[in-house]
């Protein structure tokens, strides 16, 4: 998730103020989505959280109340008027539903926000699978972002991505999970915890 200031570096925001909208969905991958804004911050970035549905899970809490208490601001509600969003934010982290997407794409609130998201004009980086697209056949009718996040490494459906960028975070990935599922991690420069592919 820290690749938002190697796609998005400070200096190239469009806006005075470095705001990112990090949009979080109700299981793993909003999860990612908190910890992704806990990341923005430490590295000077503004973000502004939106996680309608949270988590019951002890973990997900904690996530939660690590954000308040790096004073990250929480919406409680996500403007349907999309230029609001053009208008406030350089970017926009999608981590509404990833992997998990067949189990609440149709549900609220992740139809409302899809559907938002979809009309969007700022770019939109998605953590791990973009939200709307199955993780193996890849976007029929979800988003469209610029940037993708692989996590652990890419997902059947990233060879669907059009964007302009395209990042795996998974530098830590345990050798006996590599060679089980016959991964070929990419090498990682320096200290760097995402490479560009």
């Amino acid at each position: 998730p820290l690749s938002s200031p190697q796609a998005f570096p400070l200096p190239s925001l469009p806006r005075k103020q470095p705001t990112v909208l990090v949009v979080c969905g109700p299981a793993q991958n909003g999860a990612i989505g908190l910890v992704c804004a806990r990341h923005l911050r430490s590295f000077d970035y503004e973000p502004t959280i939106f996680y309608p549905k949270r988590s019951a899970d002890p973990v997900f809490r904690d996530f939660t109340t690590q954000c308040e208490k790096m004073d990250i601001p929480f919406l409680s509600y996500l403007p349907t008027e999309v230029q609001l969003i053009n208008d406030a934010y350089n970017a926009v982290v999608d981590a509404v539903l990833g992997a998990e997407a067949e189990v609440a794409e149709g549900r609220e609130p992740c139809a409302a926000i899809l559907a938002t998201l979809k009309l969007i004009r700022i770019p939109i980086v998605s953590l791990d699978v973009p939200s709307g697209w199955d993780a193996e056949a890849g976007g029929r009718g979800g988003i469209s972002p610029d940037v993708l996040v692989s996590l652990a490494a890419p997902k059947q459906c990233a060879r669907s991505f059009a964007g302009r960028q395209h990042f795996v975070a998974g530098r830590f990935l345990p050798y006996d999970v590599q060679k089980k599922f016959e991964l070929n991690p990419p090498e990682y420069p320096g200290t760097d915890c995402v490479v560009a592919l």
